[in-house]
């Protein structure tokens, strides 16, 4: 059983992401794959017991046969967390390496790691303690920020030593991926850090759904509930003259457009073009020829509470900070690792480190 280890020094950079496409490309070369998440922190429940959301969906999208105990051994809740504050026994390492020997008939075990590489530090269950308790190569992602993501990998090279089999960038801007291609990666590469993937910025997985933002944004759905699981890619604030409008929203594909209730000429304008969902500010309605046409195209309407500026501001926050859980992101995710990912070389790698430990054994 080879372990690799999904880390990254801080949350939402692409984990679940590089985990589930690295795991199916992997299944698609013939390999027996398994999945761990030591620490999870979204607690679903599941037949009486609590359960990591993203190891349910790994499990789920790669048919895994092992049982969730198995992937997602320990979650932490508002209950276990009051127990470890009160200082009563939890053996929650011992949990987490019996779920990971349990997966030894394994070619490739896949461990999802934390926020950053020292959460679960109280509890023995930081991402360095188990890289170095189960054995693991660790890739590491990084959504680019700029200069500071070469720190950033080159620094968990420094950190990891061998342990380090190579990093990702993820999330990087269509103006920057020239840079990141050309210069950062070739950079890193002789520092002797191996990049094994260059990610844009992808509007589909950063994509939410309609019935999140009616969560988020506290909204009321006037009409086409049975649309709520459409993804938005975009949003569009509709403040501006009917011909300016159209023109403006012929641009952005599968957008959701923001407007007053007042504004019903920019509420129809937009339902001209490809947009999935209208949100309507200050808590009020519209006339029934917009909704009439919204029920006839299948164009969700949400009526929110909020002025514009508070919707924007609660969207912005949760901006590159969206699961990958939807239903269509799956294939989105295979795509890209056929092109954007280079699984042979990291297998190289794998063979090379795994030839290295086990001359240090010998020797």
């Amino acid at each position: 059983m080879v372990p690799i280890f999904i880390a990254s020094n801080r949350s939402h950079t692409g984990k679940t992401f590089l985990a589930l496409g690295l795991a199916q490309k992997l299944i698609e070369l013939g390999h027996k794959v398994g999945y761990l998440k030591p620490l999870g922190k979204t607690p679903v429940k599941k037949g009486g017991d609590l359960f990591d959301a993203d190891a349910i969906f790994i499990r789920e999208s790669l048919e895994l046969p092992d049982p969730l105990k198995v992937i997602s051994p320990f979650v932490i809740s508002y209950e276990m967390q009051h127990l470890i504050f009160e200082g009563k026994p939890q053996d929650i390492k011992k949990q987490i390496m019996d779920a990971f020997k349990a997966q030894k008939d394994k070619d490739f075990i896949i461990i999802g790691g934390a926020g950053d590489f020292f959460e679960g530090s109280t509890l023995g269950i930081d991402g360095v303690s188990l890289i170095e308790e189960t054995g693991a190569q660790v890739i590491m992602v990084e959504a680019w920020r700029g200069d500071k993501s070469i720190d950033t990998l080159y620094g968990g090279h420094k950190l990891l030593g061998e342990r380090f089999i190579g990093g990702i960038f993820n999330k990087v801007p269509a103006n920057s991926f020239s840079h990141v291609k050309g210069k950062a990666a070739p950079f890193l590469e002789k520092s002797g850090v191996a990049i094994l993937g260059i990610f844009e910025k992808d509007n589909l997985l950063g994509s939410i759904s309609i019935q999140q933002i009616v969560e988020i944004l506290n909204g009321k759905v006037l009409c086409c509930e049975e649309k709520l699981d459409e993804l938005v890619e975009h949003f569009s604030i509709g403040a501006m003259d009917v011909n300016s409008a159209l023109r403006y929203f012929s641009r952005i594909p599968n957008k959701a457009v923001i407007t007053g209730a007042h504004r019903s000429d920019i509420q129809l304008v937009a339902m001209e073009t490809s947009t999935k969902c209208i949100i309507i500010t200050g808590g009020l309605s519209t006339n029934d020829v917009v909704l009439g046409k919204a029920q006839s195209k299948g164009i969700p309407i949400v009526s929110v509470p909020l002025d514009t500026f508070t919707v924007v501001d609660r969207i912005e926050a949760v901006a590159g900070k969206t699961d990958i859980r939807q239903p269509g992101k799956k294939l989105r995710i295979r795509e890209l690792f056929d092109t954007r990912f280079d699984t042979n070389r990291l297998l190289k790698l794998l063979l090379t480190a795994k030839g290295k430990e086990q001359m240090a054994k010998e020797g």
